[in-house]
């Protein structure tokens, strides 16, 4: 059965896509820490942990995260964009990139922020404008 970010690549369930190529999917965090908060998943591989992907795989996957992370600071203003690899929720490797102002704001115990469909899709199409530049 294929995970819930296979299916979001897929198409199958609705996201707020920022980037994508053949091989990775970028899309907002549906409980993100800042407006912007983006996840960088590889389409074709659902192992959940991210050092047993294999040496293309997971290189191909920090330099899709790289364009996708210098696009989200040209479009979401911040001091710079933070870096999680967690994977304890969903068992599909994922990168969390987060715009931040401070350190603390990189802390996953705190409050979820929520925005409305329309500022999601406003920030995921700038955010892929500035993708698209690149």
């Amino acid at each position: 059965m294929a995970t819930i970010f296979t299916r979001i690549a897929k198409g199958e369930i609705p996201s707020y896509k920022v980037a994508e190529n053949e091989d990775f999917y970028a899309f907002l965090d549906i409980n993100p820490l800042a407006k912007g908060h983006t996840l960088v998943i590889p389409k074709n591989v659902e192992d959940d942990y991210i050092f047993h992907l294999d040496r293309e795989t997971y290189d191909g996957l920090w330099a899709f995260a790289r364009k996708v992370a210098v696009a989200l600071k040209a479009a979401v203003p911040c001091e710079r964009v933070g870096v999680a690899v967690l994977g304890m929720e969903v068992p599909h490797t994922h990168i969390h990139l987060v715009p931040l102002q401070t350190e603390a704001d990189l802390d996953f115990r705190k409050e979820k922020l929520h925005f409305s469909d329309d500022e999601n899709k406003k920030v995921a199409q700038a955010i892929f404008n500035e993708y698209e530049k690149l």
